[in-house]
């Protein structure tokens, strides 16, 4: 007699019909998390363990019908499935024979995150197991630089790109000590948060500064650091440039229009 007939025959009542306790899925009471672009496992088992091998597994969204993948006959079955799932997922197979249907998707996007449903049937008996799948994503690391340099005041500028879920921004001087940012925008770009966080500089007071962009998921951070020396050497922010580019040119032509004025009323 197989494994799995020695150990489903003990999960049967008396009267040779399952019982309501007969097996449960297991899947983590806590949020799984992924970081975006690589590949997440969806855990799921049985218990007591059992083989899978002749059930039915099934995973999908919050909806029945949102197949995301389908086990049945001893293989995939997945002509009905969700259109942005196909070639992405493979129910692990190594542990089938002892009740694990966890679930691997590969190349994670940010539309994955939610609820999955995890779902085994045997006959008319099936069991349910729900999970939440939460995704993050690491940006760029930060640059520095400045917007704005007069006497000993300084006004910098920190930039990165690509994070998920929105990130923290922290400032720090040298000895540890937090700073409270001038100003802060963060703006989305196909679902990815992109930060710019100014701070305002007193020169004689301080000689390095760090800015820290933090995942609250992930709890990881990118720092960079920067002296005031370099800043002092290095170019202003492109947006101070541009600002300078734009009252030069309107100085030229108030200048332009003025002399033309003065010629005209000459003669």
């Amino acid at each position: 007699m197989s494994t799995f007939v020695q150990t489903f025959t003990l999960l049967l009542n008396t009267n040779g019909a399952l019982s309501e306790e007969s097996f449960k899925l297991i899947s983590p009471d806590y949020p799984v998390v992924t970081i975006l672009g690589e590949d997440a496992v969806l855990p799921c088992r049985i218990s007591p363990p059992i083989s899978v091998e002749d059930m039915e597994v099934r995973w999908f969204r919050t909806r029945f019908a949102s197949l995301v993948h389908l086990y049945d006959d001893g293989k995939d079955q997945n002509k009905q499935q969700l259109p942005e799932y196909q070639g992405r997922t493979e129910l692990i197979r190594d542990h089938i024979s002892s009740g694990n249907v966890s679930l691997r998707i590969h190349n994670i996007r940010l539309k994955d995150e939610g609820r999955f449903m995890c779902h085994v049937r045997f006959n008319i008996y099936y069991q349910d197991a729900e999970l939440e799948l939460k995704v993050a994503g690491m940006g760029s690391a930060p640059q520095i630089s400045k917007l704005d340099y007069q006497d000993r005041e300084m006004i910098v500028v920190c930039e990165s790109t690509g994070w998920y879920p929105e990130p923290e921004v922290i400032w720090r001087q040298e000895d540890g000590q937090s700073l409270t940012p001038l100003s802060e925008i963060k703006t989305k770009q196909n679902g990815l948060f992109n930060v710019k966080s100014s701070l305002f500089v007193t020169i004689s007071k301080r000689s390095n500064f760090s800015c820290c962009i933090r995942n609250i998921i992930l709890r990881h951070e990118r720092e960079s650091t920067i002296s005031i020396s370099d800043l002092t050497n290095i170019k202003n922010h492109p947006s101070s440039e541009m600002t300078i580019v734009i009252i030069t040119g309107f100085c030229l032509m108030v200048a332009v229009v003025v002399e033309w004025k003065v010629i005209n009323l000459g003669t």
